[in-house]
């Protein structure tokens, strides 16, 4: 049997794939599909509604799939390219600096790691790729955050998880953090996400100018602060992915 979350996720799973190309479909018809009560049902439909993965016809009583899957699937296949162009330039980095390395893209509010080279000082080290971290409490969601402006108006509407004492959870305060790394093209977390892990991460950009991933060095606190050196190497990989990715000629500083 399956435990009551794996279970919650499959049901969950089914009903997008019950509504996938254009189906429309009421809660009775999904419940008759899943053999669920309907009360079940809508209780699985209104938490995917509520994060844009379903969403209810304009009038009547059917559900479609959401935009947050569009934007998802987007997200998806931008990062696949930006993924295979970094990893050499990662991997390189974290030699010559010692440092693990992490690429992250949005994700919703949320900053997922697309890729990550780990410290090359053969220490046991957890694989990052493919895990979440918040935005405001992330130099690479920093970044993120900085050169999108919807992706700052919906974080910041919303409380700021304390994830440990140094997180910073003020708004204003991070409003002000987010327009100085707009000034300076680098972001720095100190301990605000993870105790003894600090990180630097600059934005890396694509072939219409914009932003679409960031790349740091993460190091452990007693290694704090990072040197000029780690900084340049850094500065100067993110500035490599960018133009192998066609972005127009300009530096990993910049404004929005």
């Amino acid at each position: 049997m399956l435990r009551p979350v794996i279970q919650s996720i499959d049901r969950a799973a089914k009903i997008l794939g019950l509504l996938q190309g254009a189906r429309r479909l009421g809660i009775s018809e999904l419940a008759s599909a899943l053999s669920l009560p309907p009360s079940t049902v809508h209780g699985l439909v209104k938490s995917l509604q509520e994060h844009g993965l379903v969403a209810q016809e304009i009038s009547g009583n059917r559900y479609v799939l959401g935009p947050a899957l569009l934007k998802l699937s987007s997200v998806y296949l931008d990062t696949l390219d930006v993924r295979a162009r970094s990893m050499r330039w990662m991997h390189e980095l974290s030699w010559r600096t010692g440092c693990a390395t992490r690429l992250g893209v949005t994700v919703l509010d949320e900053v997922l790691i697309i890729h990550h080279d780990r410290r090359p000082d053969g220490t046991e080290q957890m694989p990052e790729t493919g895990l979440n971290l918040p935005a405001h409490a992330s130099a690479l969601g920093k970044v993120l955050l900085a050169y999108s402006s919807e992706l700052e108006k919906e974080v910041l509407n919303k409380p700021l998880v304390e994830l440990t004492g140094d997180t910073l959870t003020d708004p204003a305060q991070l409003h002000e953090q987010l327009s100085e790394v707009r000034k300076t093209g680098t972001a720095f977390e100190y301990e605000e996400a993870v105790i003894g892990e600090a990180s630097v991460a600059v934005p890396v950009y694509g072939e219409s100018g914009a932003v679409v991933a960031a790349l740091s060095v993460v190091l452990p606190t007693s290694e704090w602060p990072a040197d000029e050196a780690t900084v340049r190497q850094l500065r100067d990989a993110a500035r490599t992915i960018s133009r192998e990715l066609g972005a127009p000629g300009r530096s990993s500083q910049g404004n929005r």
